[in-house]
């Protein structure tokens, strides 16, 4: 994405940790411009590092996606700053409950994790489309789990998460439709099991060894990828 050809401009939420931060480093050291969304991104001495080592390249604005209004104040952030959006990472995502079965199941706790990991990527996309419209070979990617997928469940469990994963993945296929005429490709991607605060010490993948495979994928996305659901390699996935 940089090289012989200007910087991308690229937001990423939930970038304060794990996945998000990977992306917001890797993609600020080939040479782009990174707008990080977190609850904690003014905050946080991971960003505020990274901000140091990159002047100028390194946007950050405090931004709960499960929330409209932080989101539009965000997204008025990001358009005081840049006048367009080439690349929009929804990465930011709860896990809920683990154990809980359907006797047991809290609503409450389902509902939580459907507005930060489904509802907050549809906010999010929906405040930058303005911008995304006027991007360079704008995409959406929404960071999902294979977890969401309906062919791949042999085990249950996770209500809260696999279903909202489920529907994001659905919402990003809406997006895609949508989204078409105006040239702004929309997919989900899946990271793999990954040793972060959600995926826990005894995932086998580390966040530099998925991000730069996942970057690659993003990058390489033409229209026709658009709709799909891939893994971190860009082969496709069962819905």
């Amino acid at each position: 994405m940089a090289g012989s050809t200007p910087p991308r401009r690229i937001v990423v939420t939930g970038a304060s940790q794990g996945l998000g931060l990977g992306f917001a480093r890797h993609w600020l050291e080939a040479g782009n411009q990174i707008f990080a969304l977190s609850r904690r991104a003014e905050e946080e001495s991971t960003l505020s590092e990274l901000a140091a080592r990159h002047p100028g390249a390194l946007h950050r604005r405090k931004c709960d996606v499960s929330d409209p209004q932080s989101v539009q104040e965000a997204a008025a952030a990001v358009a005081a700053a840049w006048d367009s959006v080439d690349v929009l990472v929804n990465n930011a995502g709860i896990y809920g409950p683990k154990d809980s079965g359907l006797e047991d199941l809290d609503l409450a706790d389902v509902r939580r994790v459907f507005e930060i990991n489904t509802l907050g990527p549809v906010l999010v996309t929906r405040a930058l489309l303005p911008l995304l419209r006027k991007g360079r070979d704008p995409r959406v990617v929404h960071v999902t789990s294979l977890m969401g997928s309906l062919a791949d469940n042999a085990s249950g469990g996770a209500y809260p998460y696999r279903m909202s994963k489920a529907a994001l993945n659905m919402a990003a296929r809406n997006m895609a439709h949508e989204l078409a005429s105006g040239g702004v490709i929309c997919t989900v991607i899946h990271p793999g099991w990954v040793r972060t605060g959600m995926g826990g010490a005894g995932a086998p993948l580390t966040v530099d060894e998925s991000v730069p495979a996942m970057t690659k994928t993003i990058e390489g996305l033409t229209t026709r990828h658009s709709g799909g659901f891939f893994d971190r390699h860009g082969d496709r996935l069962p819905w």
